[in-house]
């Protein structure tokens, strides 16, 4: 069984390339292009990890992973926050916000992938 990962990104290039990446690799992508579908999708498609971007429209990666985790449905589901505009706290911010790992984009593929190996043991395929 491969790994479900749900990516939210809203940049199309990005969406697009750090999914080809996964896909290569066995991984199995479905996508969300804001907060609030990230929040719908997680909890329709229990997926297995999120990559959340932290800059999206409608509600931001911030809100979307608080709310992942405030739910009872969602909470286990390991959540990695990636961000492009990395400042000084945003780690901290993040794992404050209930994310389980922090990114920065672009991203480093084999970083990334040790990251969700970690935070999806015996999972993989």
């Amino acid at each position: 069984m491969s790994i479900r990962i749900l990516l939210v990104e809203d940049n199309p290039e990005n969406r697009d390339m750090l999914s080809r990446r996964l896909i290569r690799r066995g991984y199995q992508m479905s996508f969300a292009m804001d907060g609030a579908e990230a929040v719908r999708l997680t909890q329709a498609e229990l997926p297995d990890l999120v990559l959340m971007d932290l800059s999206l429209p409608v509600m931001d990666g911030w809100e979307a992973t608080r709310q992942l985790k405030a739910d009872p449905a969602t909470r286990e589901i390991p959540v990695i926050a990636l961000t492009a505009h990395a400042m000084v706290g945003d780690r901290e911010r993040a794992i404050a916000a209930g994310a389980d790992d922090y990114d920065t984009k672009p991203v480093d593929l084999e970083r990334l992938l040790s990251k969700i190996e970690r935070l999806t043991p015996g999972k993989g395929a």
